[in-house]
């Protein structure tokens, strides 16, 4: 009888199955009641060695009940009729366990027990069946190639397989089961629970950036989207299960956290390695390339700001918040690189100038300008980033927000300063002959000095504004600057009032040429109201004064446009004019310490910096006038 039974389950006569197998349960209660009958009502219970008998006599039946109940689900994608059978005798068993229960109910103590196995609720177990039967699916599909580029196919062979099964689920076994199963809902649930577990341990292995995106993207997009759960036939459904998330919000946050430290990784090592080759660049044997307006850079700025902006891309595909995190992080990488390439500009520097003839270093100067457009470059686009930043990302982080800004504008402060550095040693040869007899005779060595400007002039226009306009400022600074420096040198003395004269007109003349050469800036407008440049006249009509008298007036005006002027400066534009007695040169210096005034905020301080020598009041006389 038990053999014949296992052959009507194998052949997938399951009703038939189940009716031979009701007849076994029927003789295995029989015998079980005669045991317990009557007879040995007021006897002792059933001894274990008549138990152990009875129920090894009926083994097969309690195998019989589990092959049958495991069937079910396997079979339907094959052919619905046997899963029709299968859950027409969950249902019988269903009502057999209610009657069962309540008959048993009914008699009492001294009734006939609940034969073995019963209440077997097989209502319960065939919903225990679908699950595994979910879980053998997830896995079925294979691991082997899960890592690398291989996670993202998985996803996909995970989304094909759930919703094939869904298909089959709603179109076809839905149909066949009665309305309260909610047989769809069920194939949600265990599917969402399978996902859960299995998400979670994908999340917990060591995923490269790629990996994570593959992760995020399905659980945050395709999961629900159209194609999947979103779809319209299934929204409904989903919204009564309330099955909440695949992966928690504490999870997200991990693995987002994840994403970020892998791309910084990756993000760090380009960043080396792109400032590797620009060092390298710098020792090239040839000018910085040029792009299509004429200013020089280097491939830098453009690796450098395309990664940036893709992963913000990437990102963003995501979700803003995961784009916020990229783009933070990006910035924090920005300003480092920008710190160490400060630094070897620094280097860059020092070797030139230990080594000024330095092959390796021949386009030096063209580099220098090259980094600070590049610079204008990554400005830009770090403006560009923290843009695309919203509004309250600042708020979400922890540690101090990156300032990249500041430390462009400190690689560029350093950069200016080198090239005005290189400017002032290409000066350097000439400046000696500046206000000597020699230039106050013959104009040497201005020419020169000026073709040197010039060159510097022509180069700038290969830097991005506004560092170009900004250079061409600190040239005009500097060139003024070491003028009166060596004004102050007191190399020229006049002896009288017709050298005085010259000595301004000179002065004046070398103004007209410097203005000549800055005339772009000049004509923009740009240079404030009182200039360094116009320091000059100022200081040629000092020396051009006929009535010393006058000298307090114009000591006045001096210190209110230049208030850093000192007594000493002072002094030795009286040395040099020749002509002041000790008493003028007493009242003139005393209005100038009661009249100092403290320098106005943003104003630039011109003489602070430029020492004087002792003065040696040449060709004064204690009383009299010099001639």
């Amino acid at each position: 009888m038990v053999l014949e039974t296992e052959r009507l389950v194998e052949s997938r006569r399951l009703l038939e199955a189940h009716a031979r197998l009701m007849d076994l349960e029927r003789w295995q209660d029989d015998i079980l009641w005669q045991l317990h009958g009557p007879t040995r009502m007021g006897g002792s219970a059933l001894s274990a060695e008549d138990e152990e008998l009875v129920t090894k006599y009926f083994s097969g039946v309690r195998q019989l009940v589990e092959a049958l109940a495991s069937s079910a689900l396997a079979l339907a994608r094959q052919n619905p009729t046997p899963f029709v059978s299968a859950v027409r005798i969950v249902e019988r068993e269903e009502a057999l366990d209610q009657a069962l229960l309540e008959d048993r109910a009914g008699t009492g103590a001294n009734g006939r027990p609940l034969p073995p196995g019963r209440p077997r609720c097989w209502r319960s177990r065939f919903f225990q069946v679908l699950e595994e039967a979910v879980s053998a699916r997830f896995r079925s599909v294979s691991y082997l190639h899960t890592r690398g580029p291989g996670l993202a196919g998985h996803l996909s062979a995970l989304q094909h397989g759930i919703m094939a099964d869904l298909a089959t689920v709603r179109h076809l076994l839905e149909h066949c089961v009665p309305p309260r199963y909610r047989l769809t809902g069920a194939y949600l649930r265990a599917s969402h629970h399978c996902l859960y577990a299995h998400l979670a341990q994908v999340s917990s292995w060591d995923l490269e950036s790629g990996e994570i995106f593959a992760v995020l993207n399905w659980v945050l997009h395709i999961y629900n989207s159209p194609d999947m759960m979103g779809h319209p036939e299934l929204v409904s459904e989903m919204e009564k299960e309330e099955l909440g998330p695949l992966i928690s919000i504490e999870g997200l946050e991990q693995l987002q956290n994840k994403y970020v430290q892998s791309v910084r990784k990756s993000v760090s090592e380009w960043m080396h390695k792109a400032l590797e080759v620009e060092l390298q660049d710098w020792q090239r044997d040839q000018e910085p390339d040029t792009d299509h307006e004429g200013f020089y850079q280097t491939s830098l700025p453009t690796i450098i700001t395309q990664m940036l902006e893709e992963n913000a891309r990437v990102a963003l595909m995501i979700g803003e918040s995961l784009r916020d995190q990229t783009i933070q992080m990006g910035l924090y990488e920005m300003e480092n690189l920008l710190n160490r390439f400060r630094e070897a500009l620094v280097e860059f520097g020092k070797e030139r100038r230990r080594d000024p003839s330095n092959s390796k270093s021949k386009f030096y100067f063209h580099y220098l300008l090259a980094s600070i457009s590049n610079c204008i470059i990554l400005k830009k686009s770090t403006e560009s980033l923290q843009q695309q930043q919203s509004s309250h990302a600042a708020g979400q982080f922890l540690r101090t927000p990156p300032n990249p800004l500041a430390a462009l504008d400190r690689t560029v402060r350093r950069a200016c300063r080198l090239v005005m550095d290189q400017l002032l040693l290409d000066l350097q040869p000439f400046l000696p002959g500046l206000l000597t007899r020699p230039w106050l005779v013959q104009g040497d060595p201005m020419p020169k000095l000026c073709q040197v400007l010039e060159r510097h002039l022509e180069l700038y226009s290969r830097v991005r504004p506004p560092c170009r306009q900004r250079l061409q400022e600190e040239s005009w600074w500097l060139v003024v600057v070491e003028y009166v420096r060596a004004l102050m040198q007191k190399r020229l003395v006049c002896r009288s009032a017709e050298e005085r004269k010259q000595l301004a007109q000179q002065m004046v003349q070398d103004d007209q040429h410097f203005r000549e050469i800055f005339h772009d800036l000049d004509s923009e407008g740009s240079a404030p109201e009182v200039n360094s440049l116009a320091l000059l006249p100022v200081l040629a009509d000092f020396i051009r004064l006929k009535d010393p008298v006058m000298l307090s007036l114009e000591v006045s005006g001096l210190a209110a446009k230049y208030p850093d002027i000192s007594e000493e400066h002072v002094s030795v534009l009286l040395d040099i004019r020749g002509d002041i007695s000790r008493d003028v040169r007493g009242t003139v210096l005393d209005l100038l310490e009661q009249s100092a005034p403290p320098l106005p905020a943003g104003y630039r301080p011109i003489f602070t910096d430029i020492l004087v020598p002792p003065s040696t009041m040449a060709f004064c006389l204690p009383t009299a006038k010099c001639a």
